[in-house]
């Protein structure tokens, strides 16, 4: 093999692990002056987006400034298509522009994006009808049991070694962490997530828990290893239940957990507690029926079931840019939509709580070590891929501080079941973060 195929074939490996986000850095070299319709259109752009303190810098050094206030950040246009695209949808081209090096930032990621997504949805209502449907975002590609095989390849196939480079380092937990104090390690406020999630569903040795998708393993590990619960947990994911499997056989849990390669649609058997952690954003609207109905079945008459997952205060598609290059198929749902869940199947509502800011905070410490790790990302993908997932977690930051998601912890049981708990004093009657992690 030359030199050159070698160099080809690696980047073929490369393309086919990131999938549309290795792309080659945009050449953005300009020799011309900006028309005076080009320098409108950037004002009627910020008019538009809520008039947010932003400043423009074009790609021949010319600045636009906002009228009558202070200025917190710097958007730097490297080339006339980059301005027309971000006119024609700025949902899908903001994204785009700054993964290929078309868009750079001047100021703090996650604060520009705050104050992006709180000026938009002000200035919003205001909107003519034509604008809304311009720039509005496309419903999720289908989740079917085939489709959400390639959803879920596309994101989270990705390769362990990337995302053990910024998760917490005790059970890979790629969600939302549970910061009881707000000075928690990453690694302590996980595992204070697991154990939350474990006194919701009243634990006890000797249960039975079946989990739909099981991510790299862990709360299958923590409940096996804390509560001695026997665990069937349900993932789609290659890559993860290759690294769950190994943790599993390590940490000698193999007796008490199972790793099933299926989709969560064919779960079989009655268990005395139900739990999905991050995995509803990805079933897709139109299947919640069938989901409430699976729960019913799984349950046994006094079970238990707890949903965790990402979500809206109103029903809302999720960002073009999010959905086409991060996450396929993605809907986090209202609180009013994950009730219809409950609802399908007359189960009892026992607990819902909302950890918006410990998503906030969880992905800060994310974005933290993934900015501490940024070459190695690079080295792994390339520049344009390294890009694309600072922006990825500085928006997600923005958006749990907006309020633009939110995310919610729903408990419930059986209509009938009698067998509860008068109050949830024993949640909390020791902290659930470990002095050490």
């Amino acid at each position: 093999m030359t030199e050159s195929t070698a160099r080809k074939t690696e980047r073929s490996e490369k393309e086919q692990k990131a999938h549309v986000l290795t792309l080659p850095l945009a050449d953005t070299r300009v020799d011309r002056e900006p028309h005076s319709y080009e320098r409108w259109l950037v004002t009627k752009l910020m008019r538009m987006a809520g008039s947010p303190p932003v400043r423009f810098r074009l790609w021949n050094g010319d600045v636009i400034e906002p009228e009558h206030q202070e200025v917190s950040f710097t958007l730097h246009l490297k080339d006339p298509k980059a301005l027309y695209s971000l006119v024609a949808n700025p949902n899908l081209a903001f994204g785009d522009l700054y993964a290929a090096g078309r868009l750079d930032i001047e100021g703090d990621l996650p604060d520009l994006m705050e104050t992006l997504y709180r000026a938009v949805h002000a200035a919003r209502e205001k909107w003519p009808r034509w604008l809304d449907a311009l720039w509005k975002n496309h419903n999720p590609r289908a989740t079917g049991i085939a489709e959400a095989k390639e959803n879920i390849h596309h994101h989270y196939d990705l390769g362990n070694e990337f995302y053990q480079l910024w998760l917490d380092r005790a059970e890979m937990q790629y969600t939302c962490a549970y910061y009881e104090a707000p000075d928690l390690t990453l690694e302590q406020a996980q595992l204070a997530k697991l154990e939350h999630v474990c006194r919701k569903l009243r634990l006890k040795p000797g249960m039975t828990v079946v989990e739909a998708g099981c991510g790299w393993g862990g709360l299958a590990r923590y409940m096996a290893r804390n509560y001695g619960v026997k665990v069937h947990s349900y993932n789609i994911s290659r890559e993860q239940l290759a690294y769950a499997r190994e943790e599993s056989r390590r940490q000698g849990l193999d007796g008490l957990i199972t790793y099933v390669e299926d989709d969560y649609r064919n779960i079989e058997g009655q268990y005395d507690a139900f739990v999905s952690i991050g995995m509803l954003e990805h079933v897709g609207k139109e299947n919640y029926p069938a989901l409430s109905e699976l729960i019913k079945r799984s349950l046994k008459p006094n079970g238990i079931a707890l949903l965790h997952s990402i979500g809206r205060n109103r029903p809302m598609l999720m960002n073009a840019w999010i959905e086409k290059r991060i996450f396929p198929g993605a809907y986090p749902p209202s609180i009013g939509e994950f009730m219809e869940i409950c609802e399908h199947s007359d189960f009892s509502v026992l607990d819902v709580e909302n950890l918006r800011l410990h998503y906030a905070q969880t992905l800060t410490h994310w974005m933290e070590r993934f900015e501490a790790s940024q070459d190695k990302v690079a080295d792994m993908y390339d520049e344009h891929f390294t890009r694309a997932w600072r922006l990825y977690l500085a928006g997600s930051i923005a958006a749990f501080r907006a309020g633009s998601l939110q995310l919610f912890q729903v408990v419930f049981t059986h209509g009938g079941n009698n067998q509860l708990p008068q109050n949830r004093g024993d949640l909390y009657t020791f902290p659930a973060a470990p002095e050490e992690a």
